[in-house]
């Protein structure tokens, strides 16, 4: 007896419950094409980015001379900053630490820059669901406003090597 080919199905028009399926499928589809910028615009979690690009050798000079100019202690040997309201604040992400530590104030509004000065970063801000690509040559700025004290864990979230796993920082809110 010989082999025969199973019957062929593609050429035939879809069942009722496949055409439903498809027709969900795609309606759905449009609207998550509508709520992406939507939700971007109005759901506040989502702070827009202004991507600036800087020489990662300009933004280490940039970011020296904000920790030297506000810097008020160290722990475990990097600098703890506290700058003034208004004042430009400056992350930087390196081999494999955040510097500085930051020291901010409940309800002032501060203007972030962070940078990496040699890999790919990742910026997550525990507990809060803040999640960035830091990447050297950027200059990412941020609006950012504390509204409840405590201490945040900056993790880096981007394989950077071999130490990845201790590359933690600190933003106190007091």
């Amino acid at each position: 007896m010989p082999i025969t080919s199973p019957e062929k199905y593609w050429w035939k028009p879809a069942d009722k419950q496949e055409k439903i399926w498809i027709t969900l499928s795609l309606i759905w589809c449009l609207i998550l094409f509508a709520m992406m910028p939507l939700w971007h615009i109005y759901g506040k979690q989502n702070p827009s980015a202004e991507p600036l690009k800087i020489r990662p050798a300009d933004f280490m000079k940039v970011s020296n001379v904000f920790i030297e100019k506000y810097k008020v202690g160290e722990e475990s040997g990097i600098a703890i900053v506290e700058p003034p309201a208004g004042v430009d604040v400056y992350l930087r992400g390196q081999m494999w630490n955040w510097v500085p530590i930051l020291k901010l104030k409940k309800g002032v509004s501060y203007k972030f820059h962070i940078s990496s000065t040699d890999l790919m970063h990742g910026f997550s801000l525990q507990p809060m669901n803040m999640n960035f690509q830091i990447v050297p040559g950027h200059d990412n700025i941020l609006n950012f406003t504390p509204t409840e004290a405590g201490t945040f864990h900056i993790i880096c979230n981007e394989f950077c090597g071999i130490n990845h796993h201790t590359m933690v920082g600190k933003i106190i809110v007091m």
